[in-house]
């Protein structure tokens, strides 16, 4: 008797099928196109490091991510691997990515950073010039979203330095109703000149 109810199929056909609501949710938001982010790889160093056994060398990458609207980030990664330092390096940036105050298409006042043996001047532009910057300078800025500015290298060229240089210069970006208070002048005062030769043109 006992060896006939062993033999007797279970009911359901078998193992349920594992796949729920939950998942279903999870591959519609994988098929969901992702927000396009300006990725750029601006250094790619071969580094060792010194272990009980001897020398590991491994690979330094360092990504710059933007929205072109005025969010960006900075992340390094490190692996053995070029591939995989790029995805941690892009994933770290992505999630580093933080909103910066912009004028337009350039920044609303001129500004020095220090970093390191890195001093990076930052001057805001008319419309049309252009990014004046190069190397790691310019993927920073263009990947912020600005698109006037003039630049200059004033210390050390170590890349990355040169690289978070810029990017506290644009965090520490003020509008011009703040700056504007802090220094008890008028907004237009403190304009860069050519905005406020045309604000005066359009009063005339």
């Amino acid at each position: 008797m006992a060896k006939q109810q062993r033999s007797q199929p279970q009911q359901g056909g078998g193992k349920r099928s594992e796949t729920g609501p939950k998942q279903r949710q999870d591959r519609r938001n994988d098929l969901e196109p992702r927000e396009e982010l300006d990725e750029r790889v601006v250094s790619i160093a071969r580094v060792a490091k010194v272990i009980k056994g001897g020398r590991r060398f491994e690979f330094r990458v360092v990504v710059v991510t933007g929205d072109n609207r005025g969010n960006v980030g900075v992340g390094i990664g490190k692996s053995r691997g070029v591939p995989e330092a790029i995805r941690k390096a892009t994933e770290r940036a992505r999630r580093a990515m933080h909103p910066v105050t912009l004028s337009g298409t350039t920044i609303p006042h001129e500004v020095t950073i220090k970093y390191g043996g890195s001093r990076i001047l930052l001057k805001p532009a008319s419309p049309g010039t252009g990014v004046i910057a190069g190397g790691g300078v310019r993927a920073v800025l263009e990947a912020a979203g600005v698109r006037d500015i003039l630049t200059k290298s004033l210390g050390s060229s170590n890349q990355l330095n040169m690289i978070r240089a810029t990017l506290i210069g644009l965090e520490t970006m003020k509008n011009p109703e703040t700056l504007a208070k802090i220094r008890g002048k008028t907004v237009e005062e403190v304009q860069p000149v050519w905005r406020r030769q045309r604000v005066q043109q359009q009063q005339v």
